[in-house]
């Protein structure tokens, strides 16, 4: 007998109610128990026929869409296939990838004035209320950074980084990991760009009885009215300073006997002056790291060292200058955080042509993300924290299962094991605990 694969097995077509994704009921569930399919109903304009989908079924397909691990519109053809799973959760019926991208053109569209993407603006800003909430904390950690997105779509536009592309902006809160804002710009805005009002939008969507009590960026916030905003408001802050010639000045001016190493052997050293800008009200802190370089001849720099330099407000009672740093440093998670958004639910990569059609994705993008990091902070043990998307969808979503009806009934039979049932059954319960709560 001649060999036709190599395993000995054969490939069979089933007419059976099977799934791959079962653990995505599971999120689906989440989504819906937070009020996502009524929020956007409420919030986003219908079509202009009564026979047209409902905002909610695009949403809500786009949502459970990218959390499952689709990452463009062609990707809702697989989910479909998913009919079974998709019977589960009251979905018989999703829009192909061509109708998908017509309604996100319209929803982003400036013609109607973007009503869609304002709406789900208002949508977001609610999910993130409802998740805020039960965390306990009255001050956060706003970390508001430009992230760029490359593109050869036909709006998009050459960066600083000179490639197309486009530049969102921004504003995730440290402690919860959540978005709380963001704004989808062109490549070829600046991203030190609208940082003032970028900031007081964030605080704007601040729940009632929370704040935000501290800022770090990079230098593209190094600008004196953002400073002045924050310092009354009463805003800790630590901005990276851009190293114009007074900057490297005072540098300059620093005592050798002034400089230290926060831990010996640590290979840099730390010291502070005091500096104001033009416009700023009142003065603050520099602290600046020098490390010496280790090819020293081949760069240009202050004595052989390369400076990196951080403006802050902290009190010295508060945070010394390593502690400064060793905080400043911290919004690296901002990076991380980035990356989770965009590699992890697919938001390095653009569908549309249009730049308002993408804003339309990317916010949906965000409201995936945020109602992820509620589903693992809110319905799951304390220990899935720290997972990323990629690791529940290896460990929870990805479930082969079968459906079975049975006198009325409908079961969702998975293969797992008896402490993995338990898991997912004590999560069903948390989820709906949670929209009881809503």
């Amino acid at each position: 007998m001649i060999r036709q694969s190599i395993f000995g097995f054969k490939l069979e077509k089933t007419e059976e109610e099977l799934t791959a994704q079962g653990g995505l009921s599971l999120l689906a569930e989440y989504n819906h128990g937070m009020g996502l399919k009524k929020l956007v109903d409420l919030h986003l304009p219908v079509a202009g026929s009564n026979r047209g989908y409902s905002p909610s079924v695009f949403a809500d397909t786009l949502v459970l869409m990218l959390q499952g691990g689709g990452r463009s519109l062609e990707d809702t053809r697989e989910l479909n296939r998913e009919s079974s799973l998709l019977g589960l959760l009251g979905r018989k019926d999703i829009p192909d990838p061509d109708t998908m991208g017509d309604w996100l053109r319209r929803m982003g569209d400036p013609a109607t004035g973007g009503k869609g993407l304002a709406g789900l603006g208002v949508v977001r800003d609610e999910i993130n209320r409802r998740i805020l909430r039960r965390d306990g904390i009255e001050e956060y950690t706003l970390d508001a950074d430009a992230t760029f997105v490359a593109g050869e779509k036909r709006d998009a536009h050459w960066s600083y980084l000179k490639e197309k592309g486009y530049m969102p902006m921004l504003g995730f809160l440290f402690e919860p990991g959540i978005c709380l804002h963001e704004e989808f710009r062109e490549g070829n805005e600046a991203p030190a760009a609208g940082q003032t009002p970028f900031y007081e939008a964030c605080k704007k969507r601040m729940p009632k009885g929370k704040r935000v009590g501290s800022y770090r960026a990079d230098s593209a916030s190094y600008q004196s009215d953002l400073i002045n905003v924050l310092e009354n408001d009463k805003v800790w802050w630590a901005i990276t300073a851009r190293q114009d010639a007074s900057v490297k000045a005072l540098i300059a001016d620093i005592p050798e006997a002034a400089w230290h190493e926060p831990e010996r052997g640590c290979g840099f050293e730390v010291a502070e002056t005091v500096h104001a800008m033009n416009g700023t009200k009142s003065s603050f802190r520099l602290i600046v790291k020098r490390e010496m370089r280790r090819q020293g001849e081949l760069f240009e720099g202050i004595a052989g060292y390369f400076y990196h330099a951080v403006a802050s407000n902290w009190p010295e009672e508060k945070k010394n200058s390593p502690e400064v740093l060793a905080w400043h440093n911290q919004r690296g998670q901002a990076e991380n955080f980035n990356k989770e958004l965009k590699s992890g639910f697919g938001m390095e990569h653009m569908p549309c042509g249009q730049t308002w059609a993408n804003a339309v994705w990317f916010r949906i993008g965000v409201i995936a993300y945020n109602l992820f990091i509620g589903f693992k902070r809110l319905a799951c043990p304390e220990s899935w924290g720290r997972h990323t998307i990629a690791t529940f969808r290896w460990r929870l979503i990805q479930m082969a299962g079968r459906i079975v009806r049975h006198a009325g009934r409908v079961v969702l039979k998975l293969a797992v094991s008896a402490e993995k049932l338990a898991l997912m059954q004590n999560i069903r319960q948390r989820s709906l605990d949670l929209s009881l709560a809503t």
